[in-house]
């Protein structure tokens, strides 16, 4: 099936769904726009998206998904805003736009990730579309999957070896908390918005997620170095200027490629389990693969 549409819709309704919550104005109105700026700037919503499309599996309503699918995007996009400070990664340019601190200051770059952040927490605890019950066991896995155990962690692996050359597990261990958790976060999220996930139903998803999680850093680490900068929307080749650890600069491109077949294929056997309603997922981890930015 062709799926794009109902990306299209997925991403159309989340970023509706975010327009009303920063619709406030308040006394801290520098910052509210520097944290607007970060979560509209083009980004490809695959999370939210994520999130939809596991509680439409499972016969959710999206309006049980609605504060799960914006609570990831604040997540995923304070993490850019701080990934591109200099002190981290030190990037002018993020989708095509002057990154946050350039466009706005550092110090309300810092601010708006720290707002963004909590934001995310706030939708959670405030949603009055699931029990109470099932708003606190999604907190507990956002908390989990975006804290040292998870996102954070995998960015202070990345951080402490730029310029060592590590081990194939090491680089695999380290995007699996980079860029995995949070993705396997959002098809928790989205199963458990459903209210109606069974473990199988959980454990599926679990490894189709580990799977398309994976791929996606994977495939970020191939375009980094046959892409431009003006189709990355950002510097093309700075894992290489930055010395990081890659996929192609430990197997090289070849076994890079190999690696992303794999995981793609992983993807698919893993949620053979649903039939043909897992048509839009079997689409997403092809479009994971394919995507040229």
């Amino acid at each position: 099936m062709d799926a794009k549409p109902l990306l299209q819709q997925y991403q159309q309704r989340v970023e509706q769904q975010l327009k009303t919550v920063l619709s406030l104005s308040g006394d801290a109105e520098k910052v509210r726009q520097a944290m607007q700026y970060s979560l509209f700037n083009g980004g490809k919503r695959v999370r939210p998206v994520l999130v939809y499309m596991a509680n439409q599996l499972l016969g959710g309503s999206l309006a049980q998904a609605d504060a799960a699918a914006c609570a990831i995007e604040c997540i995923h996009s304070y993490s850019l805003v701080h990934d591109d400070l200099p002190a981290m990664d030190d990037d002018e340019l993020r989708r095509g736009k002057p990154t946050c601190h350039i466009a706005f200051d550092e110090a309300t770059a810092i601010l708006a990730g720290d707002g963004l952040q909590a934001l995310a927490f706030e939708l959670l605890a405030t949603d009055t579309a699931l029990p109470a019950e099932t708003c606190l066991k999604m907190i507990r896995i956002l908390a989990r999957d975006s804290g040292y155990r998870g996102m954070v962690g995998g960015q202070s692996i990345d951080l402490c070896n730029e310029g060592q050359q590590i081990s194939a597990g090491q680089l695999e261990l380290m995007h699996r908390y980079k860029t995995g958790a949070l993705i396997s976060a959002s098809i928790e999220l989205g199963a458990l918005s459903s209210n109606q996930a069974s473990d199988n139903d959980l454990q599926a998803l679990n490894n189709y997620s580990r799977a398309i999680g994976l791929a996606f850093q994977v495939k970020d680490d191939i375009l980094d170095i046959e892409s431009n900068t003006e189709t990355l929307g950002k510097p093309q080749g700075s894992d290489l200027l930055l010395e990081k650890s890659t996929y192609p600069a430990l197997l090289g491109m070849a076994g890079a490629k190999e690696k992303l077949a794999l995981l793609n294929e992983q993807a698919h056997t893993s949620i053979d389990y649903f039939k043909d309603a897992a048509a839009p997922l079997h689409w997403l981890a092809d479009y994971i693969v394919e995507r040229q930015y």
